[in-house]
């Protein structure tokens, strides 16, 4: 059975019919990941949760350690991520309660945040021109529509800095490029697992209209809270679904990512490099 990762908030780990819930904690290269790693089985699949922005939410989207929670991941063996995650819609067919499994990102971060792995002597060049892994998405598609809620089966997520809400103007201006929904984390998770060839998707939950919809000036973020603990319930029920199915999986479309994408000459990457990154590049470079 294939392991499989979740990231997202801590109301997430309690879903019905886990199992053997024990903490792990894991140290890496790159410093701690956002918090200790939990893990559990059900309906005999592995499974590995990781608070994003750790237990309590003390953890701002732009101070997150994404190479270390990526990492750390991989260093437990896990095959595919599920990130579930908050986000705003740019239209008004993606409604406040809805889910996005979106099939596309863009990336409006400030570039202060590490989302490679492939620095200090080593240089490495991964495809990412479809982002999300598609055998993931068509099992979260299809474990939403069993649940009942409204998925939309694609969209595109622009990743903005944060923490910060957008400003009307920002707002408008993402919706004339067309995109879809808005976020502030789901960019680097979604590149850093390319890299460690680890298959990913978003389970995107809806909470507000961000600032265009002229709903906007009677949103509070206790109307946004409240959403979001209502999507804790619906993403948990799709999670259960989704999870036994992904762990039957034999082949992951991030499965040989990194087989072509390292240019640097092997005899020049330093030692400790390789040493750090073997569990990512231990198959191609001995």
């Amino acid at each position: 059975m294939s392991k499989v990762g979740i990231i997202g908030g801590s109301g997430l780990y309690d879903i019905e019919g886990i199992k053997n819930i024990k903490e792990k904690e894991v140290k890496t290269p790159f410093g701690d990941p956002s918090d200790k790693y939990i893990t559990g089985t059900l309906e005999g699949v592995d499974v590995v949760f990781l608070p994003r922005h750790g237990k309590g939410h003390r953890i701002s989207p732009s101070e997150i350690n994404y190479r270390a929670n990526i990492f750390g991941m991989k260093s437990l063996g896990v095959d595919a991520i599920l990130s579930v995650s908050a986000c705003g819609s740019l239209r008004r067919k993606m409604q406040p309660m809805d889910f996005v499994v979106p099939d596309q990102f863009v990336d409006r971060t400030n570039h202060a945040r590490e989302m490679t792995f492939f620095s200090g002597g080593i240089v490495a060049h991964v495809a990412l021109a479809d982002p999300i892994s598609s055998e993931l998405a068509k099992i979260l598609i299809d474990a939403g529509k069993k649940v009942g809620v409204t998925i939309h089966p694609k969209g595109t997520y622009i990743n903005m800095e944060g923490p910060q809400f957008s400003t009307k103007a920002e707002s408008n201006l993402y919706r004339s490029w067309g995109m879809d929904i808005i976020g502030m984390t789901n960019m680097g998770e979604a590149k850093l697992a390319r890299e460690a060839e680890i298959s990913y998707a978003t389970l995107a939950a809806v909470t507000d209209y961000d600032c265009w919809h002229e709903s906007h000036e009677s949103v509070t973020l206790e109307m946004i809270l409240n959403n979001l603990n209502k999507n804790v319930a619906n993403s948990k029920a799709i999670l259960k679904l989704a999870i036994p199915q992904i762990g039957k999986l034999k082949k992951f479309s991030a499965q040989g990512a990194l087989q072509f994408a390292i240019v640097t000459n092997r005899d020049l990457i330093p030692a400790k490099v390789k040493k750090d990154l073997e569990p990512i590049i231990g198959k191609y470079i001995k």
